[in-house]
């Protein structure tokens, strides 16, 4: 009887707990249906501050994109694995066939040849190839043989005597057609030969580029011996026909002439007002004072 007794006041306790706890869950739900927890007071921010807070939050932002920004430091090209290569932007078929070229016991040793193996596009390989760093001895052979390239191909080029060919041997020459071939001989023969691989240049309407290309082929092997003229015995057309003379610089010589009777020196033509001094050196190819 007693344990009965027990087990129903246990039971009872029991249904009022449960009770209890129902009773607050309905006074929770009756607050939150019928109390208003929103508040009407507004938060009121000046644009001011507004702006500040914006400009400290891209700056934050800009701080962590830098921090996981992807960058790049010198590296050998040779070395690249599969990781560097996804994170460079290389495909799986570019990384794959310069891993084969490696195991070949090979090695690329310059951007063009990179390309070459991997077949990398030109946009990527712009962007990805300053940062190559090939071993010095990869570029040192690279230079010696670019030199050794050069010098082969000039030894080959054996150079002809520019006063002894003829305009149809100028023609060759790329940019040298038949009207500046005979445009170069007609001033050689003004000259009487050219003594200076230089005075190449002097020829009329024609461009240094063309003339660097000549001198490639062409050079004075063996300079003219012209016959000098005595200027103190030269008449006044016999002067003005020499090609660095003019109307003009004749005049001034002979009236020179007159003044002292004789002309001791050739370098005595340099005191003469207006006298070409670049020139000294031409002319005294023609004039001699005796």
């Amino acid at each position: 009887m007693n344990s009965l007794k027990f087990h129903f006041g246990y039971n009872k306790r029991q249904r009022n707990g449960i009770l209890f706890l129902l009773l607050i869950i309905v006074l929770l739900q009756t607050v939150f249906f019928f109390v208003d927890f929103s508040s009407n007071e507004t938060i009121n921010l000046s644009e001011k501050e507004i702006a500040l807070f914006q400009k400290e939050f891209d700056s934050l932002k800009a701080i962590e994109l830098e921090n996981e920004k992807f960058k790049v430091y010198l590296f050998n090209p040779n070395f690249i694995t599969d990781f560097k290569g996804y994170q460079l932007g290389m495909s799986i078929e570019e990384i794959d066939r310069l891993h084969s070229y490696r195991k070949k016991g090979s090695y690329v040793n310059s951007i063009r040849q990179f390309q070459e193996v991997t077949k990398i596009g030109d946009s990527l390989l712009n962007i990805i190839s300053p940062y190559f760093k090939f071993p010095e001895w990869a570029t040192t052979k690279k230079t010696f043989q670019k030199n050794e390239l050069t010098n082969s191909v000039k030894k080959l080029i054996v150079k002809q005597d520019i006063n002894a060919i003829e305009a149809s041997d100028l023609r060759i020459v790329n940019g040298i057609g038949e009207k500046l071939a005979d445009r170069i001989i007609a001033y050689r023969t003004r000259l009487r030969g050219f003594s200076f691989d230089n005075q190449l240049y002097e020829v009329w309407n024609i461009d240094k580029e063309v003339i660097d290309r000549v001198l490639q082929r062409f050079e004075v092997v063996k300079p003219p011996v012209i016959q000098k003229i005595n200027i103190n015995e030269a008449t006044f057309k016999q002067v003005l026909a020499i090609v660095y003379i003019d109307y003009e610089l004749t005049k001034k010589i002979f009236n020179y002439r007159d003044e002292v009777a004789e002309i001791q020196s050739l370098e005595e033509l340099k005191k003469i007002d207006g006298f070409p001094i670049e020139k000294f050196n031409r002319i005294a190819l023609y004039l001699v004072a005796e």
